[in-house]
């Protein structure tokens, strides 16, 4: 993308063309954000195909290979935006430890909220001379609202235990630095002051997943990214992200995508072909 930020209504206008000549398969070199009011879409990630249900907000980071198959009903917004122009963005942080960031809204709240504040984007999208520090603070209004007022536990503000989410947020900040060493559960509970076993669960009630699935999940998305845009064995990247063996690195990223790694980038350069 050769502009920091676009927006794009859904309209029927729009849709038609598609529906004849579908955008096909591709890898984001940007962050974009679908609002989909009305429709049952089809979304596409990695190898995980998917029928959206709306109202329904998919976030869809930057490297991702993906797709969005419209049907004739489909209506909402399409959001995309260089990654510095809301670089504190929860939702872009969050993508490093989750295969995908999804979640339902209410229609009043899509006819309302949502609505006004991409309809004024668009406006100031539209005019001749952008002014992009205005689109930047709409863009943040809109990220913060939507982070905010989300209903999935892992962005929830209501946590029973507010103390607990700064604990997990923590934890996932020292992940980040730490992730390709070849540490578990216990390496991370002891960075912060705190039993395995509380740690797992405070990971529980933020994320659904245990601090091993968590690990497990940032290792293997740093994986895909090596496979897509590096030119390293499999063996290499392996062994990059603190697996010792090439067979059981191979193991466990089948085990999670159903594919091996050599799999897996044979598909998806085929598919982004």
């Amino acid at each position: 993308m050769n502009v920091p930020f676009k927006i794009i209504k859904l309209t029927k206008e729009f849709i038609e063309p598609v529906l004849i000549d579908p955008i096909p398969t591709h890898r984001h070199d940007h962050e974009e954000l679908l609002i989909i009011t009305q429709g049952k879409p089809v979304h596409y990630l990695d190898f995980t195909k998917e029928k959206l249900q709306s109202p329904v907000i998919v976030y869809v980071a930057q490297g991702k290979v993906h797709n969005f198959i419209p049907d004739a009903e489909t209506r909402g917004w399409v959001i995309r935006y260089k990654n510095e122009i809301v670089p504190q963005s929860s939702f872009n942080f969050y993508s490093n430890f989750l295969d995908l960031i999804k979640y339902n809204l209410s229609e009043s709240y899509c006819s309302t909220t949502l609505d006004s504040l991409c309809e004024i984007m668009l406006r100031e999208f539209q005019e001749e001379n952008i002014n992009y520090q205005v689109i930047t603070h709409l863009l943040s209004a809109l990220l913060t609202k939507l982070e905010s007022d989300s209903k999935q536990e892992y962005l929830d503000s209501q946590v029973a235990n507010r103390s607990q989410m700064i604990t997990f947020n923590s934890f996932l900040k020292i992940l980040e630095f730490n992730y390709k060493r070849p540490e578990g559960a216990d390496f991370y509970a002891e960075k912060l002051n705190m039993s395995t076993r509380n740690l797992n669960l405070i990971s529980h009630s933020a994320f659904g997943k245990s601090v091993t699935e968590i690990i497990e999940t940032r290792k293997l998305i740093e994986a895909r990214n090596l496979l897509l845009n590096s030119g390293k064995s499999v063996s290499e990247i392996g062994y990059e992200l603190g697996y010792n063996e090439k067979s059981y690195f191979t193991r466990v990223f089948h085990k999670r995508t159903g594919v091996t790694p050599t799999e897996y980038r044979e598909k998806m350069n085929t598919d982004i072909s």
